[in-house]
């Protein structure tokens, strides 16, 4: 009997040990038969491991707990009085990178209440990276690995009337389950990133708006099942057609 593919979320879980027994069986049966699977989940797994070790250095029990977002937020927000879970975080993923960093850093960002921080921040730890889990200049690849990881999403436009072509994508998590962040880059260099979530605890419905954080600037939007967020450079005039274009085709 064909076994069936676990999704996205079901492996974060598993990686997180939070898979029902049964289901855990199953997904381990069917890694043990899609190496290349298998090896990216051990990366999870390596990712996890250095973040759990360092979260011990926050006063975490002994031992190795589940790495469960949701509990690392109360923690932080119990922490948060001593002024010391903020910073202590921030140079958690600044030291570690990678997945662990990122997570790390998200559960800060949902204290923030900004539309969309993880968004900009994603932009600002992986956009510029040569490490994105796939490589694809060709639009048609990158929109097949989109919809292998987000099935309920648009068709994505062709990007070079504004002289972006794709760089690739990066597949990341946060508070809401998976979420993806698409690179994009002129001819000068310059990259543009789009950002893709499950509605979230804080922002079920994204209302369209903008806002500059640094030199970037981040358009948000909520289309069908996601919210979206486009980052550029805040002085690149192309952002508000892109957004127009993403938003119809999303």
């Amino acid at each position: 009997m064909k076994r069936l593919a676990p999704t996205e979320h079901e492996l974060h879980a598993y990686v997180d040990e939070r898979l029902a027994p049964a289901r855990r069986a199953e997904v381990e049966a069917w890694l043990a038969a899609n190496p290349l699977e298998s090896a990216r989940i051990e990366a999870w797994r390596h990712d996890a491991r250095r973040l759990r070790a360092a979260l011990a250095g926050l006063g975490e029990p002994a031992g190795e707990p589940s790495l469960d977002l949701a509990s690392l937020h109360r923690q932080l927000r119990q922490r948060r009085q001593r002024r010391l879970a903020t910073a202590a975080v921030l140079l958690l993923a600044v030291g570690l990178g990678g997945l662990g960093g990122w997570q790390a850093r998200q559960a800060t960002l949902v204290e923030t209440g900004l539309p969309m921080a993880d968004a900009v921040q994603a932009h600002r730890l992986f956009a510029d990276a040569t490490t994105l889990d796939i490589q694809a200049a060709d639009p048609a690849r990158l929109q097949a690995w989109l919809g292998r990881h987000f099935n309920r999403v648009g068709q994505l436009p062709d990007l070079s009337g504004y002289g972006l072509h794709p760089v690739g994508a990066r597949l990341l998590s946060n508070e809401a389950g998976p979420a993806a962040l698409l690179v994009f880059q002129d001819h000068s260099g310059q990259r543009i990133s789009l950002f893709l979530r499950s509605p979230g605890e804080h922002f079920r419905r994204m209302p369209s708006g903008q806002r500059t954080d640094g030199q970037l600037e981040a358009r948000y939007w909520s289309h069908g099942d996601y919210n979206f967020a486009l980052v550029s450079a805040a002085a690149d005039p192309r952002g508000e057609p892109l957004r127009q274009a993403l938003g119809l085709s999303l």
